[in-house]
């Protein structure tokens, strides 16, 4: 991928918090030499400072008026605000930005592993530290891409050699990704994985259209022992406790979040979806989101020098 095109506002910073942010864009040696001239051909609409915690985070702005925040640790867009100023997506309030745990809310990675298994909950994704590789700016609409590679932690929990790649592109009232699994390692692997999205909602009045007919591995009371069955319902609700999957899911839901947003959800290559609400397991913000995930839940194997492609395109009209 050109360096030529990665271009990066920074605001001033203390040096400590510069050499931090230096560990997550600088990492090429490419860049390190532009450095300095950062300010004067920064990406328009792409702008990287501190977040929550001092943990670096990139603001994405469309020329619209739309915004997005995403912050390198984890890769995980926290906020997506339309020209309205609304925002979308939803943070847990206890949610900890502190570069050990992963963020409670946004559009969270579940890599190489979704939900419970060998390694930690959802995988590690989520848990490091993601270096961005390019950024443009196309017809005033800012576009972002982060890498994730193995290194000893991740090797510690999976070993293979991988490249994860994340586009993310802002539009005036989309927000699009494109995730990109490459097998750099010697030796086949298989994988997992899903994008863990919150959005912001009224729980009790929102709801899920396109999943009539899907077969569904339903996990509650039991996750470890989910209930086979099929969707019925036209319109799915969130009435209480909710963790469902739906295999071999369309690729396009549509969302009415309950507070006079109705979000087209569209996919592809991410076979299977997710609804999620805690209920009363989470009481103080239940009430306020509702997850409907974007999932690859079968493991995907992967052969030396191949890659799999996956991308999810959030709309509103």
């Amino acid at each position: 991928m050109a360096m030529a095109s990665m271009h990066i506002s920074l605001p001033t910073l203390t040096p400590p918090n510069l050499r931090r942010l230096n560990r997550y864009c600088y990492q090429r040696s490419p860049v390190v030499a532009m450095a300095s001239s950062y300010k004067e051909i920064a990406t328009s609409g792409v702008k990287v400072t501190e977040g929550e915690g001092s943990l670096p985070k990139v603001v994405l702005t469309g020329s619209n008026g739309s915004e997005a925040d995403v912050y390198l640790f984890g890769g995980c867009v926290t906020s997506w605000k339309v020209p309205n100023g609304k925002n979308l997506l939803f943070v847990r309030p206890d949610a900890v930005f502190n570069g050990k745990k992963p963020i409670s809310g946004g559009v969270p990675h579940c890599f190489p592993q979704f939900g419970p298994g060998p390694m930690q909950q959802h995988g590690f994704a989520r848990n490091l530290d993601w270096s961005i590789v390019d950024s443009e700016n196309v017809q005033g609409d800012p576009i972002l891409t982060l890498e994730l590679k193995d290194g000893p932690y991740s090797r510690a929990l999976w070993d293979f050699s991988f490249q994860a790649l994340y586009k993310i592109t802002l539009q005036t009232k989309s927000l699009s990704t494109e995730l990109v699994i490459k097998n750099t390692d010697s030796k086949p692997f298989s994988f997992s994985t899903a994008l863990h999205t919150y959005f912001s909602a009224s729980a009790q009045a929102a709801s899920v259209k396109g999943l009539k007919g899907r077969k569904t591995l339903n996990k509650d009371p039991d996750p470890k022992n989910p209930l086979e069955g099929k969707e019925e319902r036209d319109v799915v609700t969130f009435p209480g406790f909710v963790d469902c999957v739906y295999l071999d899911a369309p690729n396009e839901l549509h969302l009415d979040n309950g507070l006079g947003d109705i979000i087209s959800i569209k996919n592809t290559n991410w076979s299977d979806a997710v609804l999620w609400n805690p209920y009363l397991t989470m009481e103080a913000c239940y009430k306020d989101f509702v997850c409907v995930e974007n999932a690859q839940i079968g493991n995907v194997q992967l052969e030396p020098g191949n890659s799999w492609t996956a991308t999810q395109h959030l709309s509103i009209d």
